[in-house]
């Protein structure tokens, strides 16, 4: 360790108090350069962070770069998949950068990447999907996408808890559901594979809780609870009760449901209206419902016309709205009404799916950022959220929009928000005069566009060194 002591000498620990960060002028932040394309597109990106951090600062700030392994690097190096010694420098420095990591074939560590999730407890996946203007779309109106996904990133089906079809362990299973707990939905026991699919409320509500801190303190429009809950309705559905329930208690004076929002609008607009035409409104099947059900109905308008005081009179069209959607319904009408949808909530496979269907939208996976956060311990690892393309290793080729950006998610994580704009700023600036990398001049020439000069990766960095 004798490095890593020599480069920390040259900075200092980034540390957190009360859930606040107290970063130094040269902090310390480690890094993995990835494997097959991330040594270029690192190579390009540190040299942009780096420009962009010098100019907005005069050099009186910078980061101190301290390299740790993981993935085919590790290995060949003698050190294994994921080393003790790289866990334990993101657990002291709390902030560090990546890039693609290789998922190694056969037993142990199914995923690097989940791994360094699941041991360092970092609860939020946090993929913002924003249009960047110039950028080639499939879609008709990429400008309409902004978007900041909070995916849940510790529970589901990433928990790894699964049983091979055959195996001694997913019989055991089956015939503990099938005799103990009186379970007839397996189709075919023999030759069914088993998962277990945990959800709980802490791990709901901490997700949720971070969607909403950053809806209020960023000034969003509302939070979407994206669920599957209409099937899994223990797993999923409570996922989606948990958080409105959050939003109801903690944050109460602040946010509004938007059911809540309907039946107050509808006294707004007819102050005379009753109870029974109120609830009429917001359910069309009122009439036919039971007795007991039109009384949960009557207490839930009893509960939140109680709020007029704080919510009424229009005073609930500040609050943050809470709403949920249905995930395969979310994955169409975040192409057709993509305005409608501001910050999204939801668990860890839709999380999975819906961020790389939306990073389609605003010119594909290359140029979408990610990064994996604890906001109670203040650790965060940011990412290239795209695979590895060992095909193009060493070319000088892909795109490191990705990287970037994700190292421009770090820096307003540090609150260095001078640095991240200026890379921001640049970003459109170089894609407006089209000088941008292979898949992006492939596109726009497919769009029947001319005067595009295509760059190599290290050629798009120095682009954006000059547009800063």
């Amino acid at each position: 360790m004798s490095r890593e002591r020599s480069v920390a000498a040259r900075g200092a620990r980034i540390t957190i108090s009360n859930g606040v960060l107290t970063v130094p002028d040269h902090p310390v932040i480690p890094f993995i350069e990835g494997d097959g394309t991330g040594p270029d597109i690192w190579r390009a990106a540190v040299r942009v962070l780096d420009a962009a951090v010098s100019r907005a600062y005069g050099g009186k700030r910078g980061i101190v770069w301290m390299e740790v392994y993981a993935g085919e690097k590790s290995f060949n190096k003698g050190l294994g998949w994921l080393p003790e010694e790289t866990l334990a420098a993101f657990r002291e420095f709390l902030v560090g950068i990546k890039g693609p990591l290789t998922t190694p074939i056969g037993g142990g560590i199914r995923s690097l990447n989940v791994a360094l999730r699941q041991e360092l407890d970092l609860y939020v996946c946090l993929r913002p999907v924003r249009y960047l203007p110039g950028v080639p779309s499939p879609v008709k109106r990429p400008e309409l996408v902004d978007m900041v996904i909070f995916r849940e990133n510790t529970e589901d089906i990433y928990a790894g808890i699964e049983w091979q079809a055959g195996s001694t362990e997913a019989w055991k299973v089956i015939d503990f559901l099938q005799k103990e707990m009186g379970v007839k939905k397996i189709r075919f026991p023999q030759t069914s594979a088993i998962g277990i699919k945990p959800v709980s409320r802490e791990g709901s509500t901490r997700l949720m809780e971070a969607a909403i801190e950053y809806a209020l303190l960023h000034g969003r429009r509302s939070v979407t609870i994206v669920h599957k809950g209409n099937i899994m309705k223990f797993t999923e559905g409570a996922f989606k009760s948990w958080g409105y329930e959050l939003a109801a208690t903690r944050y109460r004076n602040r946010t509004i449901s938007q059911r809540e929002s309907w039946i107050i609008a509808n006294k707004e607009q007819n102050p005379g209206i009753s109870i029974e035409d109120n609830a009429r409104s917001i359910e069309p099947g009122y009439n036919n419902m039971t007795p007991a059900q039109k009384e949960d109905i009557i207490r839930e308008l009893d509960s939140t016309l109680a709020l007029w005081p704080t919510h009424g009179d229009g005073k609930w069209k500040e609050m943050l709205m809470i709403k949920d959607s249905i995930a395969d319904i979310t994955l169409q009408q975040t192409i057709t009404r993509a305005d409608e949808f501001d910050v999204i909530a939801t668990t860890n496979l839709n999380g999975d799916y819906l961020s790389d269907a939306l990073a389609a939208q605003i010119g594909g996976i290359g140029i979408a950022p990610g990064g994996n956060i604890n906001y109670k311990t203040g650790h965060a690892i940011f990412e290239a959220t795209h695979g590895t393309a060992p095909k193009y290793a060493n070319l000088d080729k892909v795109n490191p929009g990705s990287v970037i950006l994700s190292g421009v998610m770090m820096l307003e994580y540090l609150g260095w928000v001078e640095a991240s704009d200026l890379i921001n700023a640049s970003l459109v600036k170089t894609i407006r005069s089209k000088k941008v990398t292979y898949d992006f001049a492939r596109l726009m020439k497919g769009e029947g566009e001319s005067g595009i000069t295509e760059l190599k990766c290290s050629e798009f960095a120095d682009e954006l060194i000059r547009n800063l």
